[in-house]
């Protein structure tokens, strides 16, 4: 608990979620880089206030509009229309303090998805569950100009996404600048449907009716296989943070794919298959050389491996995702046996 931030009192107070004279006890909560997120108790029981910060919490000088608080907030309602608790039920929101609040979600009964991949517990029921959620969402949102309209946050997608991940990792990268280019040019113009930008284990509970998916920061209409990717990405990396669970890892990415792939309807299964397999190897890279690396490759041999990888793929793009398992699980047998 810490002393309660006066800004934020006043804030829940113009949210009519505090009540006269009442004294909320705040408890910063972990909750990524880019935003203030705290824990809220108050009479009525605890509530949930996250604030976009302008200068995100990492080592390099990455910023992005605060303002992007509110497309958080309007994928979150958007979702939970069309997949009634699929992401946190919105309490108010408050747009001169740049914040909102939002229902507490007890920890007890909604297990955070990327700690059970870290204890080796790698479910494909439950990502088979994640990838339809996230397809359906998908399929409802496309070819809808009203959301396109509400969400045309091009400038916020790239500040967040496009230029700190392939971008940055173009400039460590520069004999592939022509190739992440490329990646970055398909994705921003492609806009298909209304995306999440950030679906993450990290960003993804593990509740009573399903998965319940978290900060959507960088919501933009746009390209599926964005999201897609950067889920299937984590997938392959949690093969290096434990190794001994590799095949199940692999058995996830699998039966994401498939369930998300198999609910494809606005577009030709083929098309959206393949701009993923090629984003996949861009955004492996990413999270090793971009301004975002995964806190849990430290090891100079893995991250040799997936540069091998993903450098392989950005030179010679795959058009279908069994072809990038198949050379990541290559990579990863012949580590074991020069080991």
């Amino acid at each position: 608990m810490v002393e309660a931030p006066v800004e934020l009192i006043a804030a829940l107070t113009r949210l009519g979620l505090l009540a006269a004279g009442e004294s909320p006890r705040f408890t910063p909560l972990p909750g990524g880089v880019s935003s203030d997120i705290w824990r809220v108790d108050l009479a009525r029981g605890p509530l949930c206030i996250k604030r976009a910060l302008s200068k995100l919490k990492v080592a390099a000088d990455w910023r992005a509009p605060p303002e992007r608080n509110a497309y958080e907030m309007a994928w979150i309602e958007t979702a939970n229309a069309i997949l009634p608790g699929v992401a946190p039920k919105i309490l108010g929101h408050n747009a001169a303090a740049g914040l909102f609040a939002m229902e507490y979600l007890d920890p007890a009964r909604h297990r955070l998805w990327k700690a059970e991949l870290m204890e080796g517990r790698a479910d494909p029921a439950l990502a088979m569950q994640v990838g339809h959620r996230l397809a359906t969402i998908h399929a409802r949102t496309a070819n809808q100009p009203a959301i396109a309209a509400r969400f045309a946050t091009d400038a916020i997608f790239h500040a967040i996404r496009l230029e700190p991940y392939l971008e940055a990792t173009a400039r460590a990268h520069p004999d592939l600048a022509d190739a992440l280019a490329a990646l970055v040019a398909t994705t921003a113009t492609t806009r298909l449907v209304l995306v999440h930008g950030d679906v993450s284990p990290k960003n993804i509970l593990v509740g009573p009716q399903g998965p319940v998916f978290l900060d959507a920061e960088c919501a933009w209409y746009g390209d599926p296989a964005f999201d897609l990717a950067f889920c299937l990405n984590h997938l392959l990396l949690k093969c290096l943070w434990r190794p001994a669970a590799r095949e199940q890892y692999v058995g996830c990415f699998n039966a994401l794919a498939n369930a998300y792939i198999g609910a494809v309807d606005w577009e030709s299964i083929a098309a959206v298959e393949a701009r993923t397999a090629r984003l996949l190897p861009g955004l492996l890279l990413a999270r090793i050389d971009g301004k975002s690396p995964v806190e849990y490759v430290t090891d100079e041999r893995q991250k040799s491996i997936v540069r091998t990888v993903a450098r392989r793929l950005l030179r010679e793009p795959p058009a279908q995702l069994d072809s990038v398992v198949e050379s990541w699980d290559a990579a990863l047998a012949a580590a074991e046996l020069a080991a």
